[in-house]
């Protein structure tokens, strides 16, 4: 691992711990050249998974683009970047379960907007509108009725 410091590759592991509910591993590191300590995380590599864009286009599936629509959706709202970190563990691991190397855009909206609407409604119908492409405000006031309708069989 190259310091972010000095660029040099010898360091030391000072401190480990699981991260992210088991899935990654934290490292504190230490620079054995100029001492600066620095964060370090390791996963377990994925199979690649290709995303079949609505034209019919395959790119392969980005955790970090899906993370700036998320974000972008939450932006000014109560939501922490540790709810959006989680909510995106929950969909790619959604995603990795499907058991398949391809996967519709389509589904991977759905899967974040079924986590999205339990951690913030307003997020939620952002994140919808981009998505399912709203023309008019009759699209807004249609999806803010389904919140509720979801949300009043919830409670029943």
């Amino acid at each position: 691992m190259r310091c972010p410091g000095c660029a040099s590759l010898e360091n030391k592991v000072v401190d480990s711990r699981a991260a992210r509910d088991g899935s990654a591993i934290r490292r504190r590191r230490e620079c054995l050249a100029c001492e600066v300590r620095f964060t370090t995380y390791e996963y377990v590599e994925r199979t690649q998974v290709l995303v079949i864009k609505k034209d019919g286009r395959r790119e392969p599936f980005r955790r970090e683009k899906l993370g700036e629509g998320i974000s972008k959706a939450c932006e000014k709202r109560p939501v922490s970047r540790d709810e959006i970190e989680g909510l995106l563990d929950r969909v790619e691991n959604t995603i990795q379960g499907m058991g398949q190397s391809e996967i519709e855009s389509r589904d991977i909206g759905e899967a974040v907007m079924s986590e999205l609407v339990q951690v913030d409604q307003i997020s939620y119908v952002r994140f919808a509108s981009v998505y399912r492409d709203f023309r008019d405000v009759n699209h807004f006031v249609d999806e803010i009725k389904r919140v509720f309708e979801k949300r009043a069989e919830e409670s029943e």
